[in-house]
């Protein structure tokens, strides 16, 4: 029963480290080719090193928390590395061929907008914007 269940954690693993691979090559610009691995080869990593930690758990006496541990980090380090890849792209105004957002909403002038329209709605109603 062990087998069979390290057999299908091994087996999706690869399928997800395939699939995030494939894309990886496959899309065609930074911003799709950045979402591929970060998304589906986190998950097979993290499927592998489960499988990993669950099989030197059961061959040796005590609990084995090395894979454990670097899957945290994966899980932790991958989506904030991606996320600082992406800002930094779109600092520098790297083409995508999706539609680019607009240049005032690149310079954070949409979101002033915003902030100052619901500092106004909330003083007409009298009420303290802090609380929100």
């Amino acid at each position: 029963m062990l087998e069979i269940f390290l057999s299908l954690l091994i087996l999706v693993g690869a399928v997800f480290v395939f699939i995030g691979s494939f894309g990886l090559l496959r899309l065609r610009d930074f911003y799709s080719r950045l979402h591929a691995p970060t998304k589906a080869t986190t998950l097979g990593v993290g499927s592998l090193l489960v499988a990993s930690a669950v099989f030197f758990s059961f061959q040796d006496d005590g609990l084995s928390l090395h894979e454990i541990l670097v899957t945290l980090f994966l899980f932790i380090t991958a989506p904030v590395g991606a996320h600082l890849m992406a800002k930094a792209a779109l600092h520098l105004r790297l083409k995508s061929l999706a539609q680019a957002p607009t240049d005032d909403l690149l310079d954070g002038a949409a979101c002033e907008h915003a902030t100052s329209n619901k500092t106004t709605s909330a003083q007409r109603q009298g009420t303290d914007v802090s609380a929100h």
